[in-house]
């Protein structure tokens, strides 16, 4: 416990959010590639899905990219109504909705375990709209908690970041002395979770969903151990 309460707060937040985008990744390929080409947590994929389908494209779905823009709009909702109470990044109440996404995701991940491997719309839409709802709540958590470049739901501002401030663009990653790192992570980390999801979807479409939610748990448990170690006294 010595050695977890030795990190610094930035470093541990920044490998947690790590970890979070990684989750981000499954997330996504079981909505993607398990309900029906839905993003839970890319909503630049879902408004995309959505203008194309509106438009009269064929096989796109439009009732899933609603509801997943509507959960997740609710998820970040309640989480900004929550944290207006927190006065620091690492509180009981950041805490409290890391495990709520947790508790969604591992809930959800039961649902599709016991329905089979392919949902009707009855059972897949309301799990669309739920996992929105988290990966919503998990979005509005880490923006309060606020590691830069790394939001655990968007990768495209960071990708542009890491292109622009490269020594091919304007070098001002170099010259602060840091940024293209935590950058490159992220982007490996969701690519990385994309990858397990999609693996994961060979065993049964609630698999991802599981380890996802065991990730969160984990990160929210030592999330809160590390915050109890470094509260003011």
């Amino acid at each position: 416990m010595s050695r977890l309460h030795a990190v610094p707060p930035a470093t541990l937040h920044l490998v947690l959010m790590l970890v979070l985008t990684f989750t981000t990744g499954i997330v996504d390929a079981v909505g993607y590639l398990g309900l029906d080409r839905v993003f839970t947590g890319n909503m630049t994929g879902n408004v995309v899905i959505l203008g194309m389908a509106l438009t009269g494209a064929d096989d796109l779905p439009v009732v899933g990219p609603i509801l997943a823009l509507l959960g997740f709009m609710g998820g970040a909702a309640i989480g900004g109504r929550v944290l207006k109470r927190a006065s620091q990044p690492w509180t009981g109440l950041t805490g409290w909705l890391f495990a709520t996404v947790a508790v969604l995701c591992i809930g959800l991940a039961v649902v599709l375990l016991v329905v089979g491997e392919e949902p009707t719309p009855a059972v897949g839409l309301p799990v669309t709209t739920l996992l929105g709802a988290a990966m919503g709540l998990q979005a509005a958590t880490a923006r309060f908690i606020a590691v830069k470049d790394v939001t655990t739901v968007v990768v495209t501002s960071t990708i542009t970041g890491l292109a622009a401030d490269s020594v091919l663009g304007s070098g001002k990653a170099r010259a602060a002395g840091g940024g293209s790192g935590r950058r490159a992570w992220a982007v490996v980390a969701i690519l990385a979770g994309a990858a397990v999801g999609a693996a994961l979807l060979r065993w049964h479409t609630g698999a991802g969903l599981l380890l996802a939610g065991v990730l969160i748990a984990a990160v929210t448990v030592v999330g809160h151990l590390h915050a109890r170690g470094h509260r003011p006294a």
